[in-house]
């Protein structure tokens, strides 16, 4: 019994390498040594999420007197407001005011009229609370003439709809030139989740249709599991049911590379100015930003609204995988540009929205005590973010998966149409995200195992 629960441990893992096919390096991993085997349901999708000093004022004033929030690099929360009363209001509540001439009502009514225009595929626009704007970028597959058009569409609006061009291109991450064994690409899996009776992996929408089936393997012989109930466009999120039913031991945990996994111990929305995590199966792990909510994105595929927008980096490969922080699970990548050489914005789904629509609950570690619930959002007077409590993870290292994948034996169906492209490819992301990696125990090394 004991060498058949090793050799399940050792099938399991493999999903959580780094560069590893198909679910690859964010794989919610299954097999994680020393952890308990009895992860809780924390977090029902009907949970509301934990809300800041700033958020809960934006509640209460209303968006004909406000216009979001923040937090500022000191870590403290700060409202935009539009009169001085409103403004006495934020400043007697602890928190900062800033006074702006557009509510929050006139920033959603003009992405109402940018919806509205005529759809411009590899256009984008987000809330920018900070300066009081709506931001429309448009990427360098943006024609002129498409480009004069929506000028004159915001121009219509207001002066506080700022444009801007920028460079790449708005593509979802998923590298759809490298399929595996189906229309389905290679993508990252976000979180594990249940209904009470099935287990499910949390990613992308668009990683693959309904029906699209996913291995963990190079030879296509180990099935994770297949696709159903995705939202995409519109929204971006999925269900991939595990054939066994059940995610495993270790359910709760993230890997973020290096044989290192972090706990996820509740969900929140996320707050602008937040430091932010994410993990993917092409990047490893990378930090960055949350710069704006409520972003809409018009991919080549369709429209995605709802979005939040970051400065952290993702690839081709990273689609649908965790962003978090402190342990609190925030967004599944869903798209952006640029990539991890020389920067770019990428959006991500948030999770609070996917597991309501969806009516599943995000499986959580064991709390203290044996209690579970939702762990709050980190707020302002944390300071600095972590990814969370760190847990090591089981599992073949970069270079034994290097070694495996050029070995000619293990030919394999998969690894006929992505092997050469994919040995490069991990080799020159894994040096990138090892550095991340000793970034990360340098500055978090009281909680990292």
């Amino acid at each position: 019994m004991r060498h058949a629960r090793r050799r399940v441990v050792r099938r399991v893992t493999r999903l959580a390498a780094v560069g590893g096919l198909l679910l690859g390096g964010a794989m919610v991993t299954r097999a994680v040594a020393s952890e308990p085997p009895d992860p809780t349901i924390g977090v029902p999708y009907s949970a509301q999420p934990a809300t800041s000093m700033g958020t809960d004022l934006v509640s209460r004033l209303g968006t004909s007197r406000t216009a979001g929030s923040w937090v500022d690099s000191a870590g403290r929360p700060v409202v935009a407001v539009t009169d001085e009363k409103a403004a006495d209001e934020v400043e007697r509540a602890g928190a900062q005011a800033k006074v702006v001439r557009h509510s929050m009502s006139d920033l959603k009514s003009a992405t109402t009229t940018l919806r509205s225009a005529p759809r411009v595929p590899g256009t984008a626009w987000a809330l920018d609370y900070k300066s009081n704007e709506v931001v429309v970028r448009g990427d360098s597959t943006v024609s002129a003439s498409d480009w004069s058009r929506l000028t004159e569409v915001a121009e219509g609006i207001g002066g506080f709809v700022r444009m801007e061009r920028t460079e790449g291109t708005f593509t979802t991450r998923i590298n759809g030139a490298e399929p595996i064994l189906s229309t389905a690409g290679r993508c990252s899996a976000g979180f594990n989740v249940t209904d009470g009776k099935t287990d499910f992996i949390l990613t992308a929408g668009h990683c693959g249709p309904d029906g699209s089936v996913w291995f963990a393997d190079d030879r296509g012989r180990e099935q994770v599991g297949t696709s159903l109930r995705g939202s995409f466009p519109g929204d971006d999120y999925s269900l991939v049911k595990y054939d066994s039913g059940r995610a495993g031991e270790g359910a709760d945990v993230v890997a973020v590379g290096g044989g290192k996994g972090v706990r996820i111990t509740g969900v929140a929305d996320p707050e602008v100015g937040q430091k932010i995590f994410r993990s993917g199966s092409t990047s490893g792990l990378r930090e960055g930003e949350v710069t704006a909510l409520n972003a809409t994105v018009n991919y080549p595929e369709g429209t995605v609204t709802g979005l939040i927008e970051t400065n952290v980096c993702a690839e081709p490969g990273d689609s649908g995988g965790p962003m978090f922080a402190d342990g609190v699970a925030l967004g599944l990548t869903s798209g952006g540009s640029g990539d991890c050489a020389a920067g770019g914005t990428t959006f991500f789904q948030p999770v609070t929205k996917a597991l309501t629509e969806l009516g599943v609950k995000l499986i959580v570690a064991k709390q203290a005590g044996g209690g579970t619930g939702a762990s709050p959002a980190p707020s302002a007077s944390q300071g600095a973010a972590s990814p969370g409590s760190a847990a090591p993870v089981t599992g073949e290292d970069v270079s034994g998966l290097l070694t495996r994948l050029t070995d000619p034996r293990n030919v394999g169906p998969g690894l006929l149409v992505i092997a050469g492209s994919l040995v490069a490819l991990v080799a020159t992301r894994w040096i990138r995200a090892e550095q991340d990696r000793k970034a990360y125990r340098q500055q978090y090394s009281a909680t990292w195992g």
